[in-house]
């Protein structure tokens, strides 16, 4: 007995002084395992008389059961320990800033045709769109092109193979195809926009190969040159948020239209011209390549390069900056994804 009870002290005293699980594990073995000190006086219970025997095995078992439970206390203390040690580890401190996550934003090519297109919209203009490779009657021969004009050259156009005696085949030179499409399967009047990719053989700091067009038609009865100014004059002024923006119109020469002209603006804060955009009024022999009646029907068309307006609005100074891919580039001319332009509540923000 005396010595089952220094064998019980003995394992109070080691399951209150360790302070790991894995020590109460040694404890566990070294106590209750097979050839623990419970163990062999187990193996002497056979040597014992059967009364002996019986009241012997009552308490080794009886010892082995307060053993297991002290163990088992224990451990509970340790897990709770260790658990609000990880705890303390990996504790988040909730006042730290969120990490930001990586999200897209709009390209500013994009970001200024959702600017003109909600100008355009101000004065009831809808949108057309049409087929990039056009055959060369839609992009010249119906717009009044002649044979030898210089636009046709293979310098200055990207002609694509066609079948053989088939009308060439070619990389939309402008826009103006979507208005020659939308004129021959309509009927007027037109009030649209096409806006769209268009291609030239020409790379430079204001030309790259591909670029974005938009193109506008309003035909209808008793149009005019004041109607075609009013227009440019307006979405000049909306589009750079300008009010006394200078804006002039020189004649010019356009084979689709007649009287021509291009407009110039001078900025505010700058005493130099630019051009920005082409014009004129619908020529006679462009609504007959369509079957308009242009003894009834009169109208003007324009168009700008997306391109050369981002670069004046925004401060971009090379064009083909807008192609390069250049990360940097685009973190610093972007826009918002969920700031969508509008005249009522701004264009750029």
């Amino acid at each position: 007995m005396d010595n089952l009870n220094q064998i019980l002290e003995s394992a109070q005293s080691s399951i209150e002084a360790t302070q790991t699980l894995s020590g109460l594990q040694q404890i566990r073995v070294e106590f209750l395992g097979k050839k623990s000190l419970l163990t062999q006086e187990m193996k002497k219970l056979g040597d014992l008389e059967p009364n002996d025997r019986k009241k012997l095995g009552e308490i080794v078992n009886l010892l082995k059961e307060q053993i297991s439970n002290l163990l088992q206390a224990k451990q509970t203390i340790l897990e709770e320990f260790e658990l609000n040690k990880q705890f303390a580890e990996e504790k988040t401190d909730l006042t730290i800033p969120a990490r930001q996550h990586k999200k897209g934003s709009i390209h500013p090519i994009t970001q200024a045709t959702e600017e003109l297109i909600q100008i355009f919209a101000k004065f009831g203009l809808t949108i057309k769109d049409g087929p990039n490779i056009e055959n060369d009657w839609y992009n010249f021969t119906a717009l009044n092109f002649y044979e030898d004009h210089p636009a046709r050259q293979m310098h200055d156009t990207f002609y694509l193979k066609a079948k053989e005696g088939a009308d060439p085949l070619l990389l939309r030179t402008h826009t103006s195809t979507i208005q020659i499409r939308t004129m021959q399967n309509d009927k007027p009047p037109f009030r649209f926009i096409a806006p769209g990719r268009t291609y030239r053989s020409d790379s430079d700091m204001t030309h790259t190969p591909m670029f974005h067009q938009i193109e506008g038609l309003v035909l209808d009865e008793n149009i005019n040159m004041g109607h075609l100014k009013y227009l440019i004059t307006e979405f000049i002024k909306d589009f750079f948020e300008q009010t006394n923006i200078e804006i002039r119109f020189r004649p010019s020469f356009f084979p689709f239209t007649e009287p021509s002209a291009e407009v110039d603006i001078k900025m505010p804060d700058s005493n130099k011209w630019l051009e920005v955009l082409g014009c004129g009024m619908v020529h006679p022999n462009v609504l007959k390549n369509v079957n308009v009646d242009s003894d009834h029907y009169q109208g003007f068309a324009f168009g700008l390069g997306v391109e050369r307006f981002a670069m004046l609005k925004y401060g971009i100074k090379d064009l083909r900056q807008f192609f390069e891919g250049d990360i940097r580039w685009l973190k610093h001319y972007n826009f918002s994804a969920f700031d969508i332009p509008t005249l009522a509540g701004g264009l750029t923000r």
